[in-house]
């Protein structure tokens, strides 16, 4: 079983570093993770939480983030109301005020725990607006990424037997066809 988890560390780690590696985000973005320990051990959303999945998925994608000066977000579920776990530090720049709830494996989840439990000063947040994301077993991250969401298509598209969909956000396009936009000339 410790070959599984392993395997699953490793393609989380693989789906995070291509993504940040096409998606541009800088140091101080959010990058938001909604994932289904249950559907990456091949169960239905919900109904069999492994925080043993959770962990390794946590410990394949949180290091590179951390490295990057990248604040991870860990979208909790329904039970939740889809609330995030992230840094003290993160909620405070942006000015997310905290809300009181604590995550478990059946009320908020394995991986908002994982990340819980890990971070030095967790928080527990009800909205945000991420710069970037991954959707690990169909976890609907898009309440919490910024307008305009660009779908990233990777080389990876599963961990472990959970469906992975991949984000980044880019600035608005406004002023029509006279307009002109960043990186393009005259």
């Amino acid at each position: 079983m410790e070959n599984v988890y392993q395997e699953i560390q490793d393609q989380a780690r693989t789906a995070a570093e291509e993504l940040l590696a096409v998606s541009g985000l800088r140091p101080g973005d959010l990058f938001v993770v909604g994932c289904s320990s249950s559907e990456i051990t091949g169960g239905r959303i919900g109904k069999a939480s492994s925080l043993e999945a959770a962990q390794a998925v946590f410990q394949g994608i949180y290091p590179i983030l951390e490295e990057r000066g990248i604040f991870l977000a860990a979208q909790c579920c329904e039970h939740l109301n889809r609330a995030l776990i992230l840094e003290a530090e993160g909620a405070e720049r942006y000015g997310y005020d905290p809300v009181s709830v604590r995550p478990q494996p059946t009320a908020g989840g394995s991986f908002a725990t994982a990340a819980w439990e890990a971070f030095r000063r967790p928080v527990a947040v009800e909205h945000i607006r991420a710069h970037g994301g991954m959707d690990i077993g169909g976890t609907l991250i898009g309440m919490h990424l910024r307008d305009v969401a660009v779908p990233v298509r990777l080389r990876l598209d599963h961990i472990g037997r959970a469906i992975l969909l991949c984000a980044r956000t880019r600035p608005k396009f406004i002023g029509g066809s006279r307009a002109c936009y960043e990186g393009e000339s005259r």
